[in-house]
């Protein structure tokens, strides 16, 4: 790896000489043998493939991936997209190669996964308290930059004891959390506390606080965004009371908090803390993941491009569902189901319908999701003016791909997943989770 590289250029193209077979249900049994290149070259369609399946749209992809980075220039703020969204190094290369600071992550499997790939630049959202992850951590080669949060005396003990009489010393940030919330000490002064243990410890350096605002609230009503913004003045309130005590072991500290749902509102709270004129430099980053794939569902009701009404990202992913039965009015059964698509942040969203993939769609209205069981979804539509038959197409919106992705061991891209009729797959995603 040439250590200019954010990421392993080597390993990431070493992808595509992975060869397909039975093991990626996305790929047709035709091309069984076959290697990523080779099926890429040949300029499969959409046609050629079979449901259920996943696909990813090059254009918007593109388009959502250089949107945020603009942004995070224009603000001057880092951005660690977490890559637990996609756990695809394809797509972790397109955001480092947009200025990325790294990426992050949220358990000791995945930090092996992003190593693997020369990823140089981690961070772990979460505590380190298996001992196991935290000798590796420990390891690491000196090229490596790894992060970690801490939010208990407790996991600070844990530390300690795992790496006694070792001269490693782990940057670590302190996690604020709130009442409610899921991670995190839960109030400014336990968190305080926590901070002044780290400054005495000989194995930890605090370099910065964390949060995670997004726990708090799911919406973007009045109610929420006040959750969300005073949670970030506390975050505020423990910076400066950090400096003010000189508890920071670093001159270069980072304040992080930001997925993909309030990233504005962490830069307007957050952003009057960032100084690079003076000691210690504060550098503001957030942790959007998922708003490279976007979706048709929660992210798309929630984002920040969004609610403003200004240019939104684009969803990215569709599902695909073939209809298996339709032996009463009203009521279809189709090909895909909970270990297909994702259903936890709501249900697909039938979009188009047509006779075979890859062939004419055309919208299909008033029709809807009502369940999905392991391999199937239940829809409904209006009899009276929409004709279902077996055999026919349905092209699904969905939300929250962070639990699309991870049932897919390979995602087609479509050259642009918007146009009617046939499409080219101009490229194959792998994913490690």
């Amino acid at each position: 790896m040439n250590t200019s590289e954010a990421i392993s250029a080597t390993a990431v193209a070493g992808l595509a000489e992975r060869r397909l077979d039975w093991r990626h249900k996305a790929v047709p049994a035709t091309a069984n043998g076959t290697t990523h290149a080779d099926f890429v070259a040949a300029k499969h369609t959409l046609a050629e493939l079979q449901t259920p399946l996943l696909t990813l749209d090059s254009s918007a992809l593109q388009a959502n991936a250089d949107r945020l980075s603009e942004w995070c220039k224009e603000h001057g703020v880092l951005l660690a997209p977490h890559g637990k969204t996609t756990m695809a190094p394809q797509l972790w290369t397109e955001q480092l190669n947009r200025g990325a600071w790294g990426i992050t992550l949220a358990n000791f499997a995945q930090l092996r996964v992003a190593r693997e790939f020369g990823v140089r630049n981690l961070q772990l959202a979460n505590s380190l308290t298996d001992p196991h992850a935290i000798q590796w951590v420990a390891g690491a080669p000196e090229d490596t930059k790894i992060l970690s949060w801490i939010d208990s005396l407790g996991t600070v003990d844990v530390i300690n004891r795992t790496l006694a009489g070792s001269d490693a010393v782990l940057d670590v940030l302190v996690e604020l959390g709130a009442h409610g919330g899921r991670t995190g000490a839960r109030s400014v002064e336990a968190a305080l506390q926590l901070a002044r243990a780290i400054a005495v410890s000989p194995n930890l350096r605090l370099v910065g606080v964390s949060g995670y605002e997004g726990s708090l609230a799911h919406t973007a009503d009045d109610a929420a965004l006040a959750a969300v913004r005073g949670y970030l003045a506390k975050m505020r309130l423990l910076h400066e009371q950090l400096l003010a005590d000189g508890l920071y072991g670093t001159d270069s500290v980072i304040l992080t908090a930001g997925g993909s749902a309030y990233f504005d509102d962490v830069v307007t709270v957050l952003s009057p803390c960032i100084s690079t004129s003076t000691a210690p430099r504060v550098q503001l980053m957030i942790r959007s993941g998922a708003y490279i794939i976007h979706d048709d569902g929660f992210y798309r009701g929630i984002s920040p491009f969004s609610r403003e009404g200004g240019r939104p990202f684009a969803a990215a992913m569709h599902g695909w569902a073939r209809v298996v039965s339709q032996t009463e009015p009203g009521l279809a059964i189709l090909d895909a189901g909970k270990r297909d698509l994702p259903f936890d942040e709501g249900l697909p969203e039938p979009q188009l319908i047509g006779p075979a993939l890859g062939g004419p769609m055309e919208p299909l209205l008033g029709a809807e999701i009502t369940s999905v069981n392991d391999q199937h979804s239940f829809m409904t539509f209006d009899a009276g003016t929409t004709t279902v038959r077996p055999g026919d197409v349905v092209r699904l919106g969905l939300s929250h791909p962070c639990t699309a992705f991870d049932k897919w061991t390979v995602i087609p891209v479509l050259a642009d997943s918007n146009t009617d009729g046939d499409q080219t797959v101009v490229d194959l995603i792998h994913t490690f989770f």
